[in-house]
């Protein structure tokens, strides 16, 4: 049974297959020193794979063998540039450029009031600087369950996209207003330094954009496979930076797990109280995110923040505040104080929550073992509530509203 519902799984998801496939490719290409290339191989079995397209299952296998060579190859590849010396790039020039860009919004900040805590907060939130924050500063923010707001993620970028997409003429010139976005989307991926989540959150939402003038599904396990593969396709590495990983686990499980948790209620009563719907929905994807990362986190740093949805209920809508001031002050100035009190206030209230009883779980320090199985356990139970909910129809009974 639990292999039927994975094999439905990977055909709804079939890119999640080949991604599975890469990523064991660089693992072991990482873990064991492979003495020949692989490169011939790999291209054998790309003409076998060609050649068996009358038999789908065969194929099939060899594609997967395709990907896990693939991956074996470009960690490989990888390995021997890493070990030369590397000529300056077009690309590390403009991030140059870009970064000298934003010491110069950097320094505006500061000419504006804004100094202390107060700028290093914001720094961090509205262009990827993190040099200034004190560790009492990171202490509050990771006991509170709120560090993903000081390190620029999907939150931040989504919430560029949005501001850009509601000043843009998207009706009129859909493409155009595409394309402009997701240029500036990039020249802020630039702007900061290009790390590993904003790169995953740029290419997200290039895909997304792509889709969205052909009315496609726009955000999809697919999509995040697909994301995945190119990343690492370009850097194999990045598969072993830990904001790399949690950047993934948090938006897959959001992905899985989110429309789960909205058909718990029915969506005629969503639409009749639409503050519960905002309520409900903001539950459901903290605590699919918080499902995804709280092992890594774990894992990696040990510790387990119990008040995270009380925190994202503070910090979500506030960082979207910060951002939209962050940007109207590089304009006009006097309205840094604003900004000042904003930062202050949310600090304050991260605070009260860090000192609140239990509000961290410390010395959680699982093995690798137990943190590969507490996913399979995630994994599994994924599927269980997929398989049973038709059985029983699972839905809550909500009284309708008069």
């Amino acid at each position: 049974m639990y292999l039927g519902m994975q094999n439905r799984m990977f055909d709804k998801f079939p890119l999640v297959r080949l991604a599975v496939s890469l990523i064991v490719g660089i693992v072991i290409a990482a873990s064991v020193p492979i003495p020949v290339p692989v490169l011939p191989v790999l291209a054998g079995l790309v003409v076998i794979a060609c050649l068996l397209y009358r038999f789908s299952n065969a194929q099939s296998v060899a594609v997967i063998v395709c990907f896990l060579l693939l991956g074996m190859f470009v960690m490989q590849h990888h390995q021997q540039l890493s070990a030369e010396s590397s000529a300056t790039t077009m690309i590390t020039s403009s991030k140059s450029f870009f970064l000298d860009q934003r010491e110069k919004l950097l320094s505006r900040f500061t000419s504006h009031g804004l100094d202390g805590d107060a700028y290093a907060v914001v720094a961090a939130m509205a262009l990827g600087d993190k040099s200034a924050l004190s560790q009492t500063v990171k202490d509050t923010y990771s006991v509170s369950g709120a560090s993903h707001v000081l390190a620029l993620s999907g939150l931040h970028l989504g919430i560029i996209y949005m501001l850009l997409s509601l000043f843009l003429p998207r009706r009129r010139w859909p493409a155009l207003s595409q394309l402009f976005t997701i240029l500036v989307v990039w020249a802020f991926v630039f702007l900061v330094g290009m790390p590993v989540s904003v790169v995953r959150s740029a290419v997200m939402l290039t895909v997304y954009g792509l889709l969205s003038l052909g009315h496609r599904q726009k955000m999809s396990v697919n999509v995040l496979a697909f994301t995945l593969i190119l990343m690492l396709l370009w850097n194999p590495s990045w598969l072993f930076d830990v904001g790399f990983q949690m950047s993934f686990m948090a938006v897959g499980a959001i992905l899985l797990f989110v429309p789960l948790f909205e058909q718990v209620f029915s969506a005629q009563y969503l639409m009749t109280h639409r503050w519960f719907k905002w309520v409900w929905g903001m539950v459901a994807v903290s605590c699919a995110a918080q499902l995804g990362v709280a092992p890594l986190i774990a894992y990696y740093f040990g510790r387990f923040s119990t008040y995270f949805l009380l925190t994202n209920f503070v910090v979500v809508p506030v960082t979207f505040v910060i951002l939209w001031l962050s940007m109207l002050v590089l304009v006009f100035p006097s309205l840094a104080y604003l900004l000042l009190y904003i930062v202050q206030m949310q600090y304050a209230v991260l605070h009260c929550i860090a000192t609140l009883p239990g509000a961290s779980i410390e010395g959680l320090h699982p093995s690798l073992i137990q943190l590969m199985m507490t996913y399979v356990i995630i994994f599994c139970t994924y599927l269980l509530i997929g398989r049973i909910k038709p059985l029983l129809e699972w839905r809550a009974s909500i009284p309708e509203s008069s």
